[in-house]
């Protein structure tokens, strides 16, 4: 069993799709009533059926069997296919618009990645929305989690290499966009927690986020919830929150568009 077939069990309570970001992805991606749209490594389909009531016609693809299996109970009008992002099976120009979403870290191999999503676009956008290296080492979790936020950040692509394996595969007229996370966010991803620390001490949260669930040693988790809890009682959390404030965004939206 994957990772993400493991996480698939709890992904539905703590990914719930957030209007603020859903509505961007929207407005980003220019979503027409008679488009063809892509969601590549869609999950168990959050984003993609809120999105999808926007209008268009929409395939979601993603290489979980259990996150498919979720996502197919959330819309039966959305195509949902098993698939490598680097080997759509998919034919080509089949799409005018394609997004993907937190998931750039699971991909071998950018350029192929992008390549793939190039060829199935009939022409439009290729709307991304990720994290950086430079952002991640922003987060205040590396108070707490040190060794685990350094192996998460060392699997995110850098954005130079985003950018240029856009290019490659053909994309041009790539802008960013930097997201900044709200205190109310509602989908529950690494750095959701932002405003809201005490959300790292709950174990379903934890488990539904791979840095944690994955990547970290069970020591380390049980000594930095003690210190966060110990810092959220005292109110040292405060200062530790100030120490890491930053202008660089904490996530951001990469826009690509195919002429």
């Amino acid at each position: 069993m994957t990772l993400y077939d493991r996480t698939g069990f709890s992904y539905d309570t703590t990914r719930r799709a957030d209007p603020y970001l859903a509505g961007r992805l929207s407005a980003l991606l220019g979503i027409t009533a008679n488009g063809t749209y892509l969601d590549i490594a869609c999950g168990t389909g959050n984003y993609t059926a809120v999105v999808a009531r926007q209008g268009g016609q929409w395939h979601g693809v993603d290489f979980s069997t259990r996150m498919l299996n979720n996502a197919l109970g959330k819309s039966r009008s959305i195509q949902w296919t098993k698939a490598d992002a680097h080997h759509l099976p998919l034919v080509d120009k089949a799409f005018s618009g394609a997004m993907c979403t937190l998931a750039l870290h699971n991909f071998r191999d950018l350029a192929a990645a992008f390549k793939e999503t190039y060829r199935v676009l009939i022409s439009g956008k290729f709307l991304i929305f990720t994290t950086t290296p430079d952002q991640m080492r922003g987060y205040w979790l590396n108070e707490y989690f040190r060794d685990a936020m350094a192996k998460a950040t060392q699997q995110m692509p850098a954005l130079d290499l985003v950018l240029e394996a856009l290019k490659d595969a053909g994309f041009s007229y790539v802008e960013t966009e930097f997201y900044q996370v709200s205190p109310g966010l509602q989908y529950l991803f690494l750095y959701s927690g932002k405003h809201r620390p005490e959300v790292y001490l709950d174990p379903e949260i934890r488990e539904g986020i791979s840095a944690f669930s994955s990547l970290a040693d069970p020591s380390e988790v049980e000594e930095g919830c003690r210190r966060l809890s110990e810092d959220i009682q005292s109110g040292q959390i405060g200062r530790v929150m100030r120490d890491y404030e930053n202008s660089g965004g904490d996530y951001l939206f990469v826009i690509a568009e195919k002429p």
